[in-house]
């Protein structure tokens, strides 16, 4: 497993940190190398070190907003089938409960955000941040994905952490722009659905113009096809909000509709 350049410095608070939207896929991406896993070190590499991660994963579908808040976040196996290596798999970063905390305080105009100790890091968190932060030693804060509030509400959320660019925190939601399992064609690795090409088209068009207006993919013809269940789509809604905040658009960091019906497609804001 590569690891970023062991050189890289210290954000400061003149530094704007970029954020990202990771396509996390499998949960096998921890130990596997392919172009998706290739494109996270990369771009881990190109970054100054961050303060502090905040996480936004799509396997964290709460009702409400919550946050870790601990010191010792655990490493969740939230899975099945798999093989015994990857369950073998810690990621022992250190929490922030200050940074947990602040959260707490910068949300709270727009909504009630609870300090939790129970949950942890899940897949969607661990098994990017195992590829791109591999020494584990950047604190690590999740904060839960709201299954009850609006497009609008994750936006402005997205806009509120925003600051916390320039306070040297990465902020990396994690989901997946198309995710229906359902539809897997398991041996067409790189292939997609025609319906697939379409939506992610419309999100990249979305993105790159015009990231407030993501709230118009629930119109798209192929949005229930995409997003038969919306938690893998929604972090993305974070991340544009972010960019809404800057005055600026995303970018791809690395494309990836796969398997017809599944889509690894990242984006950052820089």
């Amino acid at each position: 497993m590569t690891a970023p350049d062991d050189t890289m410095t210290d954000a400061s608070t003149s530094t704007m940190m970029p954020a990202v939207f990771i396509g996390h896929g499998s949960p096998m991406n921890a130990l596997e190398d392919n172009r998706f896993t290739a494109a996270w070190i990369e771009f881990a590499g190109t970054l100054p070190r961050p303060r502090a991660i905040l996480a936004i994963s799509a396997h964290w579908w709460t009702r409400g907003t919550a946050v870790t808040a601990m010191s010792e976040p655990r490493t969740i196996h939230d899975f099945s089938g798999f093989p015994d290596e990857l369950f073998a798999v810690s990621y022992p970063a250190p929490g922030a409960p200050d940074l947990a905390a602040d959260i707490v305080d910068r949300l709270a105009p727009l909504t009630t955000v609870i300090a939790d100790t129970a949950w942890g890091l899940d897949h969607g968190t661990w098994s990017v941040l195992v590829r791109m932060f591999p020494a584990a030693d950047i604190p690590v804060v999740q904060l839960s994905v709201d299954a009850r509030a609006t497009t609008a509400d994750r936006l402005a959320i997205g806009a509120a952490l925003a600051p916390l660019r320039r306070e040297g925190v990465l902020i990396l939601a994690s989901g997946n722009v198309v995710h229906n399992l359902g539809l897997l064609q398991w041996h067409e690795l790189d292939a997609a659905l025609d319906w697939n090409t379409e939506f992610e088209q419309a999100t990249r068009s979305i993105m790159t113009t015009a990231p407030a207006t993501i709230g118009d993919l629930s119109e798209h013809p192929h949005f229930r096809l995409a997003a038969p269940t919306p938690e893998h789509l929604q972090p993305i809604e974070y991340l544009a909000g972010l960019a809404a905040a800057a005055g600026t658009t995303a970018e791809v960091l690395v494309e990836g509709p796969m398997m017809g019906s599944l889509s690894m497609t990242s984006y950052v804001v820089r």
